[in-house]
């Protein structure tokens, strides 16, 4: 059995109560798949006539097909019923007979209350005592077999970066409010294994009230790493000063015959700080991407993407930074507040759940560097589908 993607598209709803990180979870964790890629989308109503379109050709029950229809013309375009934001998440997973184990997790449209797939959790088919359908929200969107997968796949692809990537623009703010978009990255320690920590982490972050506007799975290269954490690096020569000084009292106290004066352990810790500095700044590097100088040699190895995944979000809304930041928490998990992504989800000052910019200025540099700034935005998952597509079609 070959490889497959396979696709779950969150609704506009979902995100609007906030469901996006349980949704999440429930797919990385149940799914037994790959998580391939990330990204947001903004449908126009050409993308919609199109989407309607597949699922006309689909083979569904005469009854769901209307419904899914007629949600898609109520709620997917941006002037829908309800007058909410379309923004979309789209998620690409990838594995052996990806679309039947997704199908699988999502579950079907029935109108018994269960709630051991994401449909039975987080949407509803709720049918009145007339027999007819009073309320229709399926939570996220899939296709129901390969064929019609491969062709909504397409839709994704074509449409990736005129209705998708960063879509600041979707979220509308009352008269008088200055929104910011901040940058949250959930660090690769989530992604270790099938687990639904990142989920978790982004069910936090939900708290804020904040819009999510952007998303997109990471695999930093060396080079991106480095640059990204760059300015730790000269913060690290002076800021971990202290502890080689604690080291070096604790270990060569006693080495010799004499004492050794703070004031020689101090210049021992000046000859050290930088390469301790560059000592501490390699591991981070090579946490975020799975590569290092030490392993990499060439302008092309430095410039691959690494073996490392993460996932990249945007938040848009009223003081973000600050937010966002609050309910990260502390540096380091042992002092963070009760509560907070690092309290909940951080081991050490490294693998502390996730990273969120501490700035606006920050956020900008940042968000250029792994592609959720206009302009730098690359839709990779347009790039996964395409090859997926052709290699699909040489196969048959």
């Amino acid at each position: 059995m070959r490889d497959e993607l396979a696709y779950a598209l969150i609704t506009p709803y979902s995100l609007l109560k906030s469901r996006t990180g349980g949704i999440i979870g429930r797919l990385l964790v149940l799914s037994d798949l790959d998580f391939a890629g990330a990204r947001m989308y903004w449908p126009g109503d050409a993308f919609v006539d199109r989407y309607i379109d597949s699922v006309r050709a689909q083979k569904l029950d005469a009854a769901v097909e209307s419904l899914l229809i007629g949600y898609l013309n109520d709620y997917f375009r941006r002037d829908n019923r309800l007058g909410i934001s379309n923004r979309t998440v789209f998620l690409l997973f990838r594995g052996e007979d990806a679309v039947a184990k997704l199908r699988d997790v999502v579950g079907s449209f029935t109108a018994s209350v269960q709630g051991d797939t994401v449909r039975g959790t987080y949407g509803d088919y709720l049918v009145g005592k007339n027999g007819q359908v009073e309320f229709f929200e399926p939570a996220v969107l899939i296709g129901s077999d390969l064929e019609s997968t491969a062709e909504q796949l397409r839709i994704f692809a074509d449409f990736a970066e005129s209705d998708g990537g960063i879509v600041e623009n979707a979220v509308r703010f009352k008269p008088g409010e200055k929104p910011e978009t901040t940058l949250v990255i959930i660090k690769p320690d989530s992604f270790k294994r099938r687990s639904a920590r990142p989920g978790n982490i982004i069910d936090l972050f939900s708290r804020t009230g904040l819009y999510i506007v952007g998303a997109k799975l990471l695999r930093l290269s060396c080079a991106q790493a480095e640059e990204f954490y760059g300015p730790l690096k000269a913060m690290f020569v002076a800021r971990l000063k202290p502890s080689i000084e604690r080291a070096l009292g604790a270990n060569l106290q006693g080495v010799f015959a004499f004492p050794i004066a703070s004031e020689q352990i101090s210049k021992m810790a000046d000859v050290l700080k930088e390469a301790n500095a560059k000592f501490e700044f390699d591991k981070i590097v090579e946490y975020m991407s799975g590569l290092s100088d030490r392993t990499v040699r060439s302008a092309d190895e430095r410039n691959a993407p690494g073996s490392e995944k993460a996932l990249a979000l945007l938040y848009r809304g009223v003081d973000a930074v600050t937010k966002i930041r609050e309910r990260l928490g502390s540096t380091d998990p042992s002092k963070a507040a009760e509560g907070t992504v690092r309290s909940d989800f951080g081991f050490d000052l490294m693998k502390n759940g996730a990273h969120a910019s501490d700035s606006i200025e920050s956020a900008e540099r940042e968000r250029r560097i792994v592609g959720l700034w206009p302009g730098y935005d690359t839709p990779e998952v347009a790039v996964l589908i395409r090859e997926y597509l052709g290699n699909a079609l040489l196969k048959k």
